[in-house]
């Protein structure tokens, strides 16, 4: 047999379930879901500013 008389050769199946992609999806949308909503920051503190008289 030479290597001009190759037959080609089935290419591999992925086996079945879930793509990759898909569960990293599903992973992110249940980490959306399942995480509270961040509590509101607390208002800056009002800095006052002392304008000095000219002299």
């Amino acid at each position: 047999m030479s290597t001009t008389d190759r037959t080609p050769q089935p290419r591999p199946v992925a086996p079945a379930g879930v793509s990759m992609r898909d569960l990293l999806a599903s992973c992110a949308a249940a980490n959306a879901v399942s995480t509270p909503p961040r509590a509101p920051e607390p208002p800056a503190p009002v800095r006052r500013v002392d304008h000095r008289e000219a002299a």
